[in-house]
C-alpha cells in the first residue's frame, strides 16, 4: 500500500471514530427519553456504546439473541464471545451436570461461568469506563418432538459501574407461539430487550419491565417470574416486581414464598395438591387464618395427603389490591399485607383472575392433583350471582362446568345471620329458585363442603370494621388479629395505624 493510501485510510478511520463517538454520545443522552425501540435499533445502540462489552450464551432452543447484534453491525465493539452449547454433553462439560437443563439452577450456572470468564480473560485489559455483561438463556421451545407450549429461563449479569460487583436479573417465560419459528423470533427480541433494559433502564424498573415487551405481545410470551439482585437493585423488593408483572399484563399470576423469594409457578405446583384462600388480607384476621387452617386439616384428611404434598396459597387479585381512594394500586398497602403474610409463613399468589373458574383453570394447567378453595359463605353466595357471567356464552352453567371440570372442591365457612346471630351454613344458603337444582347437584356430589370446624367466636370478625378500628385506634381491634399481626401493625404503622 502506497503512502497516499495509508494517508487516506488514516483520515477515514479517524473520521469513522469521530462519528462513532458522536453517535454514542447521542445514544447515551437520549437513551432514557426514548427507550421504546425496535430490536435492531437497540442492538445497534449497544454495539455503538464503547463502554459496554460482554458475552452471550444460549442453549436449547434459544439461539437468536446474538444474531441481532451481528445483523445490526458493529458487533465487534460489543461481543467478546457467543456460544451455543446445544449438545447436553457439551453443556455439562462447560457448566456442570444438572438434573434439568431448562431450570433456574442451569441459568445461574451459565451466568456464573460466563461472567467469571470475562473477568479472568479481559479484566486487566479493559478501560476504566468499560462495563462487562453476560447474557444467557436456556429454553425448551415447541419442536417436532415437543408439541406443547415451550418455556425458558433468561438471565443477565452486568456491572452498573466499571469494576463494581455485578448485578443480576433472572426471568422465566412461557412461550405460546404456534410453531418453532415464532418462539425463536420471540426469544431473540426478548433477549435484546432484556440486555438493553439491564444496561440502560436499571434505575427505572417500571420502564424496565414495560420495555421487555417492546415489539412483543402477551399472546406470544408470558413472563411469570423476574428476580433482581446485586448492588444496582439493593432497594428493589422482588415481591413488588411480582405484582408489577401482573399489573402490567405481562403475566396472569405471580407467586412468592414466605421468605420473599419469587417462585416459578410450574415448579411450585408440580405434583402438588393445592389449597387456595382468596381474601384481601387487610389485615389477616383470626377468622381468615382459622378458616385456612381448618380447610387444610379437612382437605388433607379427605384426600389422604400429607402437608408436604400440599401447597397452601394466600391469593390476592388485582381488584382486591386497588386503593379505596384511587383507581390504581397502593403499593405501600400491598407491601403491608405481603409483609404480614410472609411473617405468618404464607406463600402469596397475585392474580388477575376475578372469576374462580379462571383461577381453577390456571391451577390445573400445572397440576393434576386435587385443588381446593377455602371461602366464606358470602363468597359462595356471590358465586351464584349471574351478573358475573354475562360475558360467557353459557352463563353460569359454563362457569361451573369449568370450575368443577377437574378434582376441585369448595370448603365453605358458615356465617352469622345479621340481626338474629343465627348460624347459616351451606345447607341453609338460599339461591335463586331457578338455580336451586344446580346448587343441590353441587351439594349432593360434594363439590361444596361444609367447613364447620371454624371457631364460631371468630365469625363475628369483619375485616372492614377491623381496618377502620386500626386507623382510628379504636380499642378492641387487637383481639381480632393474631398477636404477631397486631405487633407488626403497631410497630410499623401499617394500614395508617393511629397511635
Amino acid at each position: 500500500m502506497n503512502g497516499n493510501c495509508l494517508k487516506w485510510t488514516g483520515i477515514w478511520n479517524s473520521y469513522l471514530a469521530k462519528i462513532r463517538i458522536i453517535y454514542s454520545n447521542f445514544i447515551s443522552e437520549n437513551i432514557m427519553e426514548n427507550h421504546s425501540k425496535a430490536p435492531h435499533q437497540k442492538a445497534l445502540s449497544i454495539n455503538l456504546d464503547e463502554d459496554k462489552y460482554g458475552s452471550i450464551a444460549e442453549i436449547g432452543a434459544g439461539q437468536e439473541t446474538a444474531r441481532w447484534f451481528f445483523r445490526a453491525g458493529g458487533a465487534a465493539g460489543t461481543i467478546a464471545k457467543t456460544i451455543s452449547a446445544y449438545d447436553m454433553k457439551f453443556s455439562d462439560a462447560i457448566y456442570g451436570k444438572s438434573p434439568r437443563y431448562v431450570s433456574r439452577d442451569r441459568i445461574s450456572a451459565m451466568l456464573d461461568h460466563e461472567f467469571a470468564l470475562l473477568l479472568e480473560r479481559l479484566d486487566k485489559y479493559r478501560s476504566d469506563t468499560r462495563c462487562f455483561f453476560s447474557f444467557a438463556n436456556t429454553v425448551a421451545a415447541r419442536s417436532f418432538t415437543h408439541k406443547t407450549d415451550g418455556h425458558g429461563w433468561l438471565g443477565m449479569r452486568f456491572e452498573a459501574r466499571p469494576h463494581e460487583p455485578p448485578s443480576s436479573i433472572i426471568l422465566h417465560v412461557n412461550l405460546h407461539g404456534k410453531n418453532n419459528i415464532q418462539d425463536q423470533e420471540t426469544l431473540g427480541i426478548l433477549g435484546i430487550n432484556l440486555i438493553y433494559a439491564a444496561l440502560y433502564l436499571n434505575q427505572d424498573l417500571d420502564a424496565f419491565l414495560l420495555s421487555l415487551m417492546d415489539q412483543l405481545f402477551p399472546e406470544a410470551v408470558e413472563i411469570d417470574l423476574i428476580d433482581f439482585s446485586g448492588p444496582a437493585f439493593s432497594q428493589v423488593d422482588n415481591r413488588l416486581m411480582a405484582l408489577r408483572l401482573v399489573q402490567h399484563g405481562m403475566s396472569n399470576a405471580a407467586l412468592f414464598s414466605a421468605d420473599g423469594n419469587i417462585i416459578q409457578i410450574a415448579d411450585a405446583l408440580w405434583k402438588k395438591s393445592v389449597l387456595v384462600e382468596r381474601s384481601r388480607f387487610r389485615p389477616p384476621t383470626r377468622l381468615t387464618l382459622d378458616l385456612l387452617d381448618c380447610a387444610q386439616n379437612q382437605f388433607t384428611q379427605e384426600t389422604d395427603i400429607s402437608n408436604d404434598e400440599l401447597l397452601v396459597l394466600s391469593e390476592m387479585t388485582l381488584c382486591d389490591l386497588k386503593s379505596d381512594r384511587q383507581n390504581g394500586i397502593d403499593t405501600d398497602d400491598f407491601l403491608y399485607r405481603a409483609d404480614i403474610l410472609c411473617a405468618l409463613g404464607k406463600h402469596v399468589l397475585i392474580s388477575n383472575y376475578g372469576e374462580f373458574f379462571r383461577l381453577a383453570q390456571y391451577l390445573f394447567n400445572y397440576t393434576k392433583n386435587p385443588v381446593a378453595i377455602a371461602m366464606g359463605l358470602p363468597s359462595l353466595r356471590d358465586l351464584f350471582n349471574e351478573k358475573y357471567y354475562a360475558n360467557l356464552p353459557g352463563g353460569i352453567l359454563e362457569s361451573f362446568g369449568r370450575l368443577f371440570k377437574h378434582d376441585l372442591r369448595l370448603y365453605v365457612c358458615p356465617e352469622l345471620e345479621e340481626g338474629t346471630g343465627k348460624l347459616v351454613g351451606i345447607n341453609e344458603l338460599q339461591v335463586e329458585s331457578h338455580l336451586r337444582h344446580l346448587y343441590a347437584h353441587l351439594l349432593e356430589n360434594s363439590f361444596v363442603r361444609d367447613l364447620n370446624s371454624v371457631n364460631s367466636d371468630y365469625l363475628k370478625i369483619h375485616s372492614d370494621k377491623i381496618l377502620d378500628m386500626i386507623r382510628h385506634n379504636t380499642p378492641g381491634w387487637e383481639e381480632a388479629v393474631p398477636e404477631q399481626v397486631a405487633d407488626m401493625i403497631r410497630a410499623r404503622g401499617y394500614f395508617n395505624y393511629a397511635e
